[in-house]
């Protein structure tokens, strides 16, 4: 079609717009087929190009009007309205937007200076309130949350204007709308809208409850790929957004919340300073929780407590804190932090007392065929314990003689017999006791003092390249010398 055909068109439209409300369904008809023409055209670069203001003119026209008659039904209850032409032509003039939008800087400033954001967030709350859940209606609001997204791609100003419309109401409109596409349209318009500084309006009382919305979506709808865009990409740069956030969620949603909070750090991303000392906020606020909650996990010696929300959430905080101690700059701050350290040795010998006085999860057992898979949300739990110890006394000396002090190097060396209910113990506490006693005589001495009187396995020490020595009365620690070799590599 030629590029002429599309002035044609918008004079064509012009036309059916002024004479759009006359009774008569061939005019709605005639109207509907010069949108859905136009709609077709804009899939093209250069049509869209060409299109003229008057165009957006006539279908704001349009939309007021069909607005105008959406508003009348809503009042006149007593009647049975007919809509399904006005929600056919809804639909269409928000694909023609659409489309209109691609890629297109000129279009989406025409569209954005006519006001016709206004009233598209006004008439999708509109058809929000229509009950009907006819198919019509669900095309029409994907069409126009659609349009939103188009408009908002790449465009400051339209995102700025769409925020400033639709915020905060639309948006919890949308999020808890029971069709999964409505949900996703509207996640999209929101994650293209979002910056730093939108984020912190999401702390406000009023506002909280949209971020809290988000991850609820993500709840239900773990492929919902904007939802989790939003919380990786925007609320967890935000610790005190996490932390209000934290304050207002069930055991099962801090637990969704901590999961994706250990995907992010997981992936050890480069990070500016800002995003880092974000992460380090975050951390102290996750090593707090986890020191106030820890003794919860206490409660699952119980078989009928094995599934207590509370110790879920503990043992979920001490996977994330385990992996956050995994990343150097992250360590270095959680170090310092002041009664961690402290509370993991602690809940390791609570947990450790807990399994000898009595047979549950926290005992150690070892089967010798090796069959049966132990199912318990608390395995591995006291191998995480020690790994969260041994990070913190990496290469740090006043940790490694904290833990001196508290008696946790006897605790660590008597957990380090293969334990089915605590996979890779042997080899955490392995790791954890290296960290110990690099450079540091005393703790050295301690072990080689337990060995020699039979309170230490040697097994672990050989495990870990170690052997005792005594020399001038004292008992020393020492890398055992390897074997010469015929070969080098």
């Amino acid at each position: 079609m030629a590029v002429a055909d599309v002035r044609a068109l918008a004079e064509q439209l012009g036309r059916a717009s002024r004479a759009y409300g006359v009774p008569g369904a061939a005019l709605l008809t005639g109207c509907l087929e010069i949108v859905q023409q136009l709609s077709r055209l804009f899939r093209e670069t250069l049509h869209r190009e060409m299109a003229e203001e008057s165009i957006f003119q006539n279908l704001l026209a349009i939309l007021m009007k069909t607005s105008s008659e959406i508003e009348m039904a809503c009042k006149d209850s007593c009647e049975s309205v007919n809509l399904d032409m006005d929600l056919l032509l809804i639909a269409e003039c928000f694909r023609c937007l659409r489309n209109a939008c691609v890629h297109c800087a000129k279009n989406q400033h025409i569209i954005r200076n006519l006001q016709l954001i206004d009233v598209s967030v006004h008439l999708i709350q509109l058809l929000h309130g229509l009950e009907n859940e006819q198919e019509l209606l669900l095309t029409a609001f994907c069409c126009s949350l659609q349009f939103l997204g188009n408009l908002a791609a790449g465009n400051g100003d339209s995102q700025n204007s769409i925020w400033k419309c639709a915020f905060p109401d639309l948006f919890l409109t949308c999020l808890n709308h029971h069709d999964a596409k409505i949900i996703a349209y509207c996640c999209m318009v929101l994650f293209t809208c979002l910056n730093s500084e939108k984020v912190r309006e999401l702390l406000e009382q009023k506002n909280l409850n949209v971020a809290l919305a988000v991850l609820k979506v993500y709840r239900k709808q773990l492929e919902s790929e904007w939802s989790f865009l939003i919380v990786t990409d925007h609320l967890l740069k935000c610790p005190e957004l996490v932390k209000a956030m934290y304050a207002k969620l069930s055991n099962q949603e801090r637990i969704t919340l901590l999961d994706l909070i250990m995907a992010e750090v997981s992936e050890k991303n480069e990070v500016t300073s800002e995003e880092l000392a974000g992460l380090l906020k975050q951390a102290d606020f996750l090593a707090s929780c986890f020191q106030e909650k820890c003794q919860t996990v206490l409660r699952l010696t119980s078989a009928a407590k094995n599934e207590d929300e509370e110790a879920l959430v503990t043992i979920r905080l001490l996977d994330v804190l385990c992996e956050m101690t995994s990343n150097n700059r992250q360590l270095e701050h959680l170090q310092t932090c002041p009664g961690l350290l402290e509370t993991a040795v602690d809940i390791l010998q609570l947990t450790h007392l807990a399994g000898k006085q009595a047979t549950n999860v926290f005992t150690a057992t070892h089967s010798v065929t090796g069959e049966g898979e132990i199912s318990h949300p608390a395995v591995g739990f006291k191998s995480h314990l020690i790994r969260l110890i041994g990070n913190l006394c990496y290469k740090n000396k006043e940790n490694q003689d904290k833990v001196y002090l508290l008696d946790g190097i006897p605790l660590i060396l008597d957990n380090c017999s293969i334990d089915d209910n605590n996979p890779f113990v042997n080899q955490w506490a392995v790791y954890a006791i290296r960290n110990l006693t690099e450079q540091n005589e005393r703790n050295q001495t301690l072990i080689a003092r337990m060995e020699q009187q039979g309170l230490a396995d040697n097994s672990i020490l050989e495990n870990m390249g170690l052997e005792i020595e005594k020399r001038d009365e004292k008992l020393l620690l020492k890398s055992k010398k390897k074997p010469s070799s015929g070969t080098t590599k």
